[in-house]
């Protein structure tokens, strides 16, 4: 049974909501506009895991669906910031940050596939976006 407050009790499979598709088990109604919305996105999993690449395509609808979108990658995500995925949505305007300490980690290179910066920078998002969702 769902929380009280969704108000439906049986899922949706790809309802359209707010011009986002949302493909699964349940949709939750969103009431609110995403255009000039921010939206902070802290994805920790692996590239190529589901994880990360829900992350990704909610990064890439958001953006379509006008929001400004923060990308703070993490731990085991912060080798995909290289990615052409990743990369053409820098192009479009996603704000994508990594973590310096796990590139150091890592020994990745500190260059311009993202701002690498550290967890103050996670603190910031998720005082100062509209929505912050996380995926591990």
């Amino acid at each position: 049974m769902p929380h009280p407050s969704i108000g439906f009790a049986r899922p949706f499979e790809n309802t359209r909501i707010a011009s986002l598709v949302l493909a699964g088990k349940l949709a939750i109604p969103n009431r609110m506009s995403p255009q000039g919305k921010k939206l902070g996105i802290l994805i920790s999993s692996r590239p190529g895991s589901a994880s990360f690449q829900h992350g990704v395509r909610l990064a890439a609808a958001a953006l379509s669906a006008g929001c400004d979108v923060y990308a703070y990658c993490i731990d085991d995500a912060v080798p995909g910031v290289g990615q052409p995925e990743f990369q053409a949505l820098k192009a479009q305007g996603l704000k994508l940050y990594a973590c310096a300490y796990g590139a150091h980690r890592r020994n990745l290179p500190v260059d311009d596939t993202a701002a690498f910066a550290g967890l103050t920078v996670v603190s910031d998002l998720v005082a100062g976006t509209d929505r912050f969702i996380s995926f591990n």
